[in-house]
């Protein structure tokens, strides 16, 4: 082979070379999926802040009571505790919070000297208007919750969904969804849905777990074993005497559905 195709091979060998894109050494760590994984953490954890931190913040808007109701106060001059204000009528309703006219009762004049007192005096009692409380329990127009249910048949406490409001002094700040306008309350604190007490939240699923525990008839064996539910219906139709109902949610009507709890 001659010099000039010898020269002619180098010359296309380096030619080729030179067109080829050079290729990092990865294998000292300063690749490019080095700053993708730190780009990933980076936006995780602001995502984080975001979503746990800032969003709530923005999300609820705080307001005060009228005044500050001393909730041990008023305890430890009544007989009943809590039932002394918030009592069941004769045709066995809740009375929820006190009226003004139930307050006047005791209220109709100044018993002390405290500023939130006077304002309720002079604000609402002398000019016969009713306190604008706002309800941190307030649930939506379509939701029925019976409390005779729950306290007089079911024999809880309030204590068991309201917390321990009647030891508070002071009334919190109420904070208002601005989307929806309910409390803050009915989904919790936690915008992540965790809750360490059976107080922290008023949701649907609570209610559903607490009635699961309780055997009331939200988790009954039918409903578990969807299998057993369609068998015993089928031998319910076949031979009407030889299952027995068993009971659902509701304890006036033994059944379940919607229209137990959403009118």
């Amino acid at each position: 082979m001659s010099t000039n195709d010898d020269k002619a091979q180098e010359a296309a060998q380096e030619a080729a070379e030179a067109s080829l894109p050079e290729v990092e050494n990865q294998g000292d760590g300063g690749g490019p999926a080095g700053p993708v994984i730190l780009s990933f953490i980076i936006g995780l954890v602001a995502s984080l802040i975001v979503g746990w931190v800032l969003f709530p913040k923005a999300l609820y808007s705080q307001k005060k009571q009228p005044f500050n109701f001393n909730h041990k106060l008023h305890t430890a001059e009544v007989a009943d505790g809590c039932a002394s204000c918030h009592y069941f009528r004769e045709d066995g309703s809740f009375s929820g919070i006190p009226n003004l006219e139930s307050c006047m009762e005791c209220h109709e004049e100044a018993l002390g000297e405290s500023e939130d007192e006077a304002v309720f005096i002079e604000e609402y009692v002398d000019k016969g208007r009713e306190v604008p409380w706002l309800v941190y329990s307030r649930q939506p127009a379509c939701v029925f919750f019976s409390h005779a249910a729950h306290v007089e048949a079911g024999g809880m406490d309030c204590v068991t969904c309201h917390g321990h409001i009647g030891e508070s002094e002071t009334s919190r700040v109420y904070e208002e969804n601005r989307i929806s306008g309910y409390s803050r309350d009915i989904w919790g604190k936690s915008i992540a849905g965790f809750k360490h007490d059976p107080w922290d939240r008023m949701k649907m699923d609570d209610c559903a777990k607490c009635h699961a525990e309780k055997g009331v008839g939200v988790m009954r064996d039918d409903v578990k074993n969807p299998v057993k539910s369609h068998f015993l219906e089928t031998v319910g139709m076949i031979w009407p005497t030889t299952t027995t109902p068993t009971k659902g949610t509701s304890v006036q009507t033994e059944k379940d559905g919607c229209l137990v709890c959403h009118k």
